[in-house]
């Protein structure tokens, strides 16, 4: 790599966020920190800006604002509040590139102000080419903003498709853990408190996420991201269940030759990737072992037991702004399945309803993408009281 990089993190604080501070701790000569934001993790972004020298950081809860600037008051570090400061923080030019992983859909807009500066967006935030995906992706390519995937399953399409020299690629196979309940029965699963899903068996995620991966709506997004990414019909993006997580994801080709990319679950591969591409650097984390391995088994998914995978593929078929009920419905969904307020089959209900009941907008403009995600919410929030 020619110089530093610097780099912006939109949710410094969570999963993502952190662990890309890890990549970063890792190799303190290659990356500077320019902006780090929070949305309520106050005492952990003080810590976070002190440690890398942040230039600036953001606290999305302006209630928060006082204890942030007081907590940075003899550093240089210049603290800032509102979604609307980080919009304009990413933007700046000692930016080059920007870590999306803010959680929801939240991240949409200052992720959009970063592609109209023309940054490298480094995108972990699903909601942000579920719910928009046609305008993003079209700002992305006149805006000259290169996406570089940080989910591990896109990253390892991308990284996949590197390796195909540009052969036509037949079909993209996106793996899938199965989650927590996947050996159990339907009738079991029903009764699943939000303990039992949070207890993911490979990887260490957000509470949202987590649940996302136990109903299997996460791989549903992860096939709307990938539409989207690599500009493949859904029809030809299949999902297979891999309990071992070892696999990440698959490209096969018109002869029926597959590529596979193999990793430790370890999201700090994916991450420092699209922070360094194209360039590989070393990274202190666990290699695989292929004598320990053992076997790689693989399973079809099964909708009866994870509707909300079936839901991803209805709403992407269908288009427009139905994808974006999907997300913000699910949203609130399982906001309320955090708060006890209804069962684990409650969320699929929610989404569901709510994408029949929805006003179908066949190509939403960006107003009409946020006019969606609010309605959508609502006719939500009404249906969650039903099923308490």
């Amino acid at each position: 790599m020619e110089g530093k990089r610097h780099i912006a993190i939109l949710g410094s604080t969570g999963s993502i966020g952190k662990q890309t501070l890890d990549v970063v701790r890792q190799h303190p000569g290659l990356f500077d920190i320019d902006l780090l934001t929070a949305n309520n993790s106050a005492e952990l972004l003080i810590s976070q800006a002190r440690e890398f020298d942040a230039n600036n950081v953001v606290i999305c809860n302006k209630e928060l604002y006082g204890q942030v600037r007081d907590g940075l008051k003899d550093t240089p570090t210049k603290v800032w509040a509102g979604i609307d400061s980080a919009c304009s923080l990413v933007t700046a030019g000692s930016v080059d590139i920007v870590v999306a992983s803010m959680v929801g859909f939240s991240g949409l807009r200052p992720t959009l102000a970063a592609i109209d500066a023309s940054k490298a967006i480094a995108l972990a935030n699903k909601e942000t080419l579920v719910a928009a995906g046609s305008i993003v992706m079209r700002r992305a390519y006149e805006r000259h903003a290169p996406i570089l995937p940080v989910d591990s399953e896109h990253s390892a399409i991308f990284q996949c498709l590197l390796a195909a020299g540009g052969n036509p690629v037949r079909k993209i196979h996106l793996t899938a853990s199965g989650g927590p309940f996947r050996t159990w029965t339907r009738e079991r699963i029903a009764a699943a408190t939000k303990d039992q899903a949070l207890r993911h068996p490979n990887w260490n995620m957000g509470a949202k996420i987590t649940i996302d991966s136990a109903t299997m709506m996460n791989k549903g997004f992860e096939v709307i991201e990938a539409k989207w990414l690599f500009d493949k019909d859904p029809s030809d993006i299949n999902v297979v269940i891999q309990p071992e997580s070892l696999i990440h994801s698959m490209i096969e080709f018109e002869d029926g030759a597959v590529i596979a990319q193999l990793g430790s679950p370890d999201m700090r591969e994916p991450i420092q990737f699209a922070l360094s591409f194209p360039e590989r650097l070393p990274l202190d984390n666990k290699k695989l072992d292929f004598s320990e391995i053992g076997n790689i088994s693989f399973f079809k998914p099964d909708t009866e037991k994870f509707p909300c995978l079936q839901l991803a593929f209805d709403a992407i078929g269908r288009g427009g702004n139905i994808p974006c009920v999907l997300n913000a419905a699910n949203e609130a969904a399982v906001a309320a399945y955090l708060h006890d307020e209804i069962g684990f089959y409650g969320i699929s209900e929610v989404v569901s309803r709510c994408m029949d009941e929805a006003r179908f907008i066949p190509e939403p403009t960006i107003d009409e993408i946020y006019a969606t995600n609010e309605e959508a919410r609502e006719r939500a929030a009404d249906i969650i009281k039903t099923l308490k």
